[in-house]
């Protein structure tokens, strides 16, 4: 018997809602830039009402000269996995500039707690890097110029927006975070 168009979206519905991770080849990829976009409000949250700016393009160098380090390692294209990272960096400069608005204007909403950039978010951020290698370099094969690419991203990005119930802000992050990983 063949299931109906609503039959369909709620089989859909269903598995995504069983699902801890994003849709597709490229879901666990998704799955961890989502963790990444996440980790910008921790970001945002310890910068807020400080001299410390949003954009730090010393720090930014860092990060971006280790993934290249790190890419050649593992045998990744390293200028491919450093304009993921940059990618990854921007979507986190999004968020940050959302939520600097958001509490400048709605003072309300500042979180009771400043995280610590060095002891408490740049760990996540060194584990996100490693786990994100890793999986730049088992999906190699999926993230080639093609609608296949296109596609697999596509569902990835879109399963995640709804698994992880993702605010406006934060899709378009996720839209920046991934926007390379077919090129």
């Amino acid at each position: 018997m063949a299931l109906s168009g609503d039959m369909k979206i709620l089989a859909v519905a269903l598995t995504l809602a069983a699902s801890l991770t994003p849709v597709g080849p490229l879901g666990e990829l998704t799955g961890l830039a989502v963790e990444r976009v996440r980790v910008a409000d921790l970001v945002a949250a310890a910068k807020f009402g400080t001299t410390q700016p949003i954009d730090d393009p010393a720090r930014e160098q860092v990060v971006l000269d280790g993934v290249r380090a790190r890419s050649a390692e593992l045998g990744l294209d390293p200028e491919n996995a450093v304009r993921f990272f940059r990618a990854q960096i921007e979507a986190n400069k999004l968020v940050q500039r959302g939520l600097h608005a958001r509490w400048t204007a709605h003072p309300e909403e500042v979180p009771d707690r400043r995280p610590d950039l060095g002891t408490e978010v740049r760990p996540v951020l060194d584990r996100l890097t490693t786990d994100i290698l890793a999986e730049l370099k088992d999906t190699t094969s999926v993230r080639h110029p093609s609608l296949r690419c296109e596609i697999h991203a596509t569902l990835a990005e879109r399963s995640a927006v709804v698994l992880h119930r993702l605010d406006r802000l934060h899709e378009d992050a996720l839209a920046e975070a991934m926007s390379t990983v077919c090129s």
